[in-house]
C-alpha cells in the first residue's frame, strides 16, 4: 500500500495538507456513517494507517527513505499505531468522544493490545452498531508494493526475474514472469507474498510496480521506440543511405532525404514494442540530428568558409 496514493496527496504535501485530506476522508468513510459497510470500513482502516505514518515526522522520514517495503520490514502495525490516539484526532474532526475504544489503534505497554487486533480483524466498538459479526476473525495481512525495474528488451521479449523477499528475518527467492509489452506503472501481483496477518490469517499480496530502466540508445513512447541518429551536415543537405539497428539486433537501411532538418523522424514499421503479450509491435522512429564537428581540418575550414560565402 502506498500511503500517499491511499490519501491521494503528493509526496511534497505539507503536514497541514495531509491532515486536511485525512479529515475529509475520515468523515466520508467513518463506520458510524456507513452502517457496517465493509468496503468503507476497510478504506477507513487504510487511510488511518496512512495518516498514522505520514502525520508522524520520524515515521514519514523512514517511509520516504526506505519505501513501502523497507518501511514495513522495520515497522510492525503495532509500531505504526503506537502513540497514535485516534479518539483525540476524531474529536478534532467533530466525532463523539467514544468513537473507538482507546486500545483500538494503540499497542499496550510492551505488546499489541486485544483492541488493536480486533480493529484490524474488522471490529469497531463505536456508536454505529459495534463490531458486528467480524470480531476476532482472522484478517488478511497487509499488501506490499515493490518497484521492479525492467529493460526495453524485457518488454520486447518477456522475461523471468528472480527477486529476494525478506520476511521476519528470512529470505525467499521468488521467480516473477514479466509479460511482453508490459507498460511502466503496471503492477504484477504475487498472491500471499505480502505482509503477515496480525491475527493469524492469510498473508497479504505482493505487488511489483513496473519501472523502466533507461536505455542507452532507445527511448520508449507507448509501443513505439525512438532512436536518435546524428548524421553529417552533407548528408542532411544531399541525402544519404544510413544503417540503423533495431532493439532486437536487426539492421535496416533507410534513406535520409535531401534537405533533412533536425526535426525529421524516419519510420521503420513494426520494429517497436509489442502491444501487450500477443499484440502487434509498434514502430521504430529514427530522429535525425545534424552532427557538428568540434574541430576542423584546414581543408574543411576553407571549404566551409566558401560555403558560407555562398549562403550555406
Amino acid at each position: 500500500m502506498d500511503y500517499y496514493e491511499t490519501l491521494g496527496v503528493p509526496k511534497s504535501a505539507t503536514a497541514e495538507q495531509i491532515k486536511k485530506t485525512y479529515r475529509k476522508l475520515a468523515l466520508k468513510y467513518h463506520p458510524d456513517k456507513n452502517n457496517g459497510n465493509k468496503d468503507s470500513e476497510n478504506k477507513f482502516k487504510q487511510i488511518s494507517e496512512a495518516y498514522a505514518v505520514l502525520s508522524d515526522t520520524e515515521k514519514r522520514r523512514q517511509y520516504d527513505t526506505y519505501g513501502s517495503a523497507g518501511f514495513h520490514q522495520r515497522y510492525t502495525q503495532e509500531d505504526i499505531f503506537r502513540n497514535f490516539d485516534i479518539n483525540d484526532i476524531l474529536r478534532q474532526f467533530g466525532f463523539g468522544s467514544q468513537s473507538f475504544n482507546q486500545s483500538s489503534f494503540r499497542a499496550g505497554n510492551g505488546g499489541p493490545s486485544s483492541g488493536f487486533n480486533s480493529f484490524f480483524a474488522g471490529g469497531f466498538s463505536g456508536q454505529g452498531g459495534g463490531c458486528g459479526g467480524g470480531c476476532g476473525q482472522p484478517v488478511k495481512g497487509p499488501d506490499i508494493t515493490y518497484q521492479l525495474v525492467v529493460s526495453l528488451e524485457d518488454v520486447l521479449n518477456g522475461a523471468e526475474k528472480q527477486i529476494t523477499l525478506r520476511t521476519n528475518g528470512r529470505s525467499e527467492n521468488v521467480s516473477v514472469k514479466v509479460p511482453r509489452g508490459i507498460e511502466e506503472g503496471k503492477k504484477l501481483r504475487l498472491k500471499g507474498k505480502g505482509g503477515p496477518s496480525p491475527t493469524g490469517g492469510a498473508a497479504g499480496d505482493l505487488y511489483l510496480k513496473i519501472q523502466m530502466e533507461p536505455h542507452a540508445s532507445y527511448e520508449r513512447n507507448g509501443d513505439d521506440l525512438i532512436y536518435y541518429k546524428k548524421i553529417p551536415y552533407s548528408h542532411a543537405c544531399l541525402g544519404a543511405s544510413i544503417e540503423v539497428e533495431s532493439l532486437d539486433g536487426k539492421t535496416f537501411k533507410i534513406t535520409v532525404p535531401c534537405g533533412t532538418n533536425g526535426d525529421a523522424r524516419l519510420r521503420i514499421k513494426g520494429q517497436g514494442l509489442p502491444s501487450g503479450p500477443i499484440g502487434e509491435r509498434g514502430d521504430l522512429y529514427v530522429k535525425v540530428g545534424v552532427e557538428v564537428p568540434k574541430e576542423l581540418t584546414e581543408e574543411q575550414r576553407v571549404t566551409i568558409e566558401s560555403l558560407k560565402e555562398m549562403g550555406l
